[in-house]
């Protein structure tokens, strides 16, 4: 056994070139410890620079000229006016650049006090008021409005350092969880979405309330935050010399989005604001009279349904709109609305969609590959534009209510 163990330890400490295997080993993995380092370091490096030229590219285009009282904040990724008058931001300035494509950096919820605004910010208490239960817990009783972001998290996922900043409440302004959880998340994704079809291109967005004298605010909150009527969203792909503006109430919305769809003019003479004033006038000329939502929008928007009328369906019957309020309340119920998309997916599944068109859709219904032969007519054809009820229970599947059904009759075309 002695023999055997020296055998084995000479094996171990095999001399080549002068080092043994062991400490070839050690080496090789020093250095890929290293060139990962390094690739870290260079990573965050690049980070930053795009950060800068983000910075750049805004202040090249011309950012609005300040309203009096207000405040100019910069950030790594975005810049703002915040009017302290209403507790918010009067515009935010920010770019969709192509990393948004492939970004794997997600919600992060560190909703803070922006410390950059002088006047001190909007905070968590003009939101919703946090107790401590006596187990530890917390319970919280709202206000009433969502913290509805201006720029979208959701364009900064490329970057830990963007997408955490736009979690300042400075970035933040009072919206009905219907507007914000709504049409106006559907078009944060449209415009997002313009990407997948440009690629190359960077977007230069402005967003903004329309904020006015009277408005009302939020009683409860410490600062008293105004809730504005409106909402607007300018964007500009300056490679294609492509425009559009879109104005929305803060209100639940059933409308297709191109029904808001408007002139960057038109803003401008609501708002009194002069955006990408830096940019050559006939350009601007040409660019800032755009109104056609044609481009931005998903391909199928436009054939986009408005949900069903609530007070013609039957007893018991919900359109798309009412059937989030039954997601995971582990009830059947039947839910009504317009086939405006019905495809076989990848995995041989059938995927039917009501009112509204992927990638924007509010109801889904799902049939497994295994139960689509317990329909006797071809769901991918014969659904498309018919007006259908489905039963079963809605659950939430990737943020989407989701029906399953099994057979013909859990399905009636109306």
């Amino acid at each position: 056994m002695k023999i055997l163990f020296l055998a084995l330890l000479a094996i171990s400490n095999v001399i080549v070139n002068g080092q043994s295997i062991n400490e070839k080993l050690q080496l090789a993995t020093a250095q890929l410890v290293s060139v990962d380092q390094q690739r870290q370091q260079l990573a965050e490096k690049i980070e930053f620079l795009k950060l800068d030229k983000i910075q750049q590219s805004l202040e090249e285009a011309g950012l609005p000229a300040l309203q009096a009282g207000d405040e100019l904040v910069k950030h790594a990724a975005l810049t703002l006016a915040y009017a302290g008058k209403f507790e918010q931001a009067r515009w935010v300035a920010h770019m969709i650049i192509p990393d948004v494509l492939k970004g794997t950096v997600f919600r992060t919820n560190d909703f803070r006090v922006d410390g950059k605004v002088k006047s001190g910010s909007a905070t968590e208490a003009d939101y919703f008021l946090k107790k401590m239960k006596a187990d530890s817990s917390f319970d919280y009783d709202a206000f009433g409005y969502d913290r509805g972001h201006l720029a979208p998290s959701a364009d900064f996922r490329w970057s830990r350092i963007a997408l955490s900043e736009s979690y300042y409440y400075s970035n933040m302004s009072p919206q009905l969880a219907d507007f914000n959880r709504g049409a106006w998340g559907d078009l944060e994704d449209a415009i997002r979405g313009y990407m997948y079809s440009n690629p190359k291109t960077e977007l230069y967005v402005v967003t903004g309330p329309v904020l006015k004298t009277g408005l009302p605010v939020i009683e409860r909150g410490i600062n008293k935050v105004s809730i504005p009527e409106q909402y607007f969203k300018i964007v500009m792909d300056l490679n294609n010399k492509k425009a559009i503006a879109f104005l929305m109430p803060n209100q639940a919305i059933t409308k297709p989005l191109k029904s808001f769809a408007t002139s960057i003019n038109d803003i401008e003479k609501l708002t009194g604001l002069d955006f990408f004033n830096k940019i050559p006038a006939t350009t601007q000329e040409e660019m800032e009279s755009q109104a056609d939502p044609t481009a931005w929008l998903p391909a199928g928007s436009a054939s986009d349904m408005e949900p069903l009328a609530q007070e013609k369906l039957e007893r018991n019957h919900f359109n798309t709109s009412i059937a989030k309020q039954w997601v995971g309340q582990n009830q059947e119920v039947s839910v009504c609305g317009t086939v405006v998309g019905a495809r076989l997916s990848r995995a041989g599944n059938v995927l039917i969609n009501l009112d509204k068109q992927f990638p924007n859709q509010v109801f889904t219904v799902f049939v497994k590959k295994e139960d689509i032969v317990n329909f006797n007519y071809d769901l991918t054809e014969v659904l498309k534009n018919k007006v259908i009820c489905v039963k079963g229970k809605v659950m939430n599947q990737g943020g989407t209510p989701t029906m399953y059904i099994e057979n013909q009759n859990a399905l009636s075309i109306q």
